[in-house]
């Protein structure tokens, strides 16, 4: 019995540990499901928005979804150099990313995060510039698929 006892002690904290979110892995995040695809209707479903079409063409499609400050805009592309492209003259401007594939939501930090949380997808951040700041979901970003 002396043997088995010592064993339980780290077996026991291992699993309050898993089941608390902390150890491996868990850093108290919210799960994050699997990266959503499909059309920009699929994605703005979702995402539980209902999508305000902006730009329809045949290598960029845009629309705007949320209202006040749970604004933010949702980009499909035709390829993924498309949106990488995009992606990359876009972070130009700062502003914050939800990215999947061929697919981008931008607008503020805590709505792409909690939008991460419906469609999976990976955060990024576009440059930070010094003073003002810029409205959000970058709407002006329109061009820049072609």
């Amino acid at each position: 019995m002396r043997l088995t006892r010592p064993m339980l002690v780290p077996a026991a904290a291992a699993a309050v540990l898993a089941l608390s979110g902390c150890g491996s892995g868990g850093d108290g995040e919210t799960a994050v499901p699997e990266t959503a695809t499909g059309s920009l209707e699929h994605l703005a479903a979702e995402a539980r928005c209902d999508p305000d079409l902006q730009t329809d063409a045949d290598t960029i499609r845009q629309a705007l979804c949320g209202k006040g400050d749970g604004k933010y805009v949702l980009v499909t592309f035709a390829t993924d150099r498309g949106q990488r492209e995009w992606i990359n003259t876009a972070k130009d401007y700062g502003g914050h990313y939800l990215v999947g594939r061929k697919w981008v939501a931008v607008g503020h930090q805590d709505v792409v995060a909690a939008l991460r949380g419906r469609l999976g997808g990976t955060l990024e951040e576009g440059a930070r510039h010094g003073g003002g700041s810029h409205p959000a979901g970058h709407g002006g970003h329109g061009g820049h698929g072609g």
